[in-house]
This record gives C-alpha cells, structure tokens and sequence, in this order.
C-alpha cells in the first residue's frame, strides 16, 4: 500500500493502527520506519533504519535484555522487497 508518506505494509494484519513504512535508502539498503496511529512521536523521533542495523540491534537486545524476544519480527525484510519490487514495476508502467 502507499500513501502519503510512502510504502507500507501492516505488521499485523488485523491492527490497522501500525504501519512499517519501506524504501531503498541512498546506500541500497532497505530501510524501515514505524507508524502508530495517535502517536506521531514514533514516526518524529525514530529515523528510517536499514534492515542490517535491526537486525544488529536485535541481537544486542537478545543478549542483554531478553533472548525470546523477537524485535525484528515487524520488520518483514522478504514483504519489504516486494513492495519495492512492485513499485518499481509500476514506475515503468
């Protein structure tokens, strides 16, 4: 889905009030950002994140915080890449 802020997807399917925004950053990476629905600090405060960093982060929060966690489980890196994938298709168009 698109709209004004960009691409997204919904990382639970049945919450419509969270969004995780896509886009291929200026290094190729694919970056992330998160939307909360009445709560514009999450999108204000946290920048655009490439996949690798979550990834990293994860893993530090799995060692020193709690190892059953799954963070990155927002972050649909596959989802990420077709949207892109299709976008990019549709720009051709």
């Amino acid at each position: 889905m698109k709209d004004s802020l960009g691409l997204y997807y919904f990382p639970k399917p049945a919450d419509h009030s969270l969004r995780v925004y896509v886009r291929m950053g200026k290094s190729g990476a694919i970056e992330f950002r998160l939307w909360k629905e009445g709560m514009p600090e999450v999108w204000e405060r946290h920048p655009w994140i490439p996949h690798d960093v979550l990834s990293m982060a994860n893993d530090l929060y799995h060692k020193e915080r709690n190892e059953k966690a799954d963070n990155l489980s927002l972050y649909d890196l596959s989802l990420a890449k077709l949207l892109l994938s299709e976008e990019k298709g549709a720009e051709q168009s």
